[in-house]
């Protein structure tokens, strides 16, 4: 299964990030929201990690 590119900003995916964390914390989601869940959040962290890294090598190439 190829992976779906995510083109929303980094802060909309932080969002939805707390977003899912609500949802697990509350408790209340069956195990197929579950699995979905945590995939899409997976996801959303791999998408902000790469923005981050990115972002922080274009800084320091301006700085150089």
């Amino acid at each position: 299964m190829a992976k779906k590119k995510t083109t929303i900003s980094y802060e909309k995916a932080m969002e939805e990030l707390q977003s899912i964390i609500s949802d697990l914390q509350s408790e209340a989601i069956s195990i197929d929201q579950l699995s979905e869940k945590v995939k899409r959040a997976a996801e959303l962290i791999e998408y902000c990690k790469t923005k981050l890294r990115t972002t922080e090598e274009d800084i320091n190439n301006l700085l150089e």
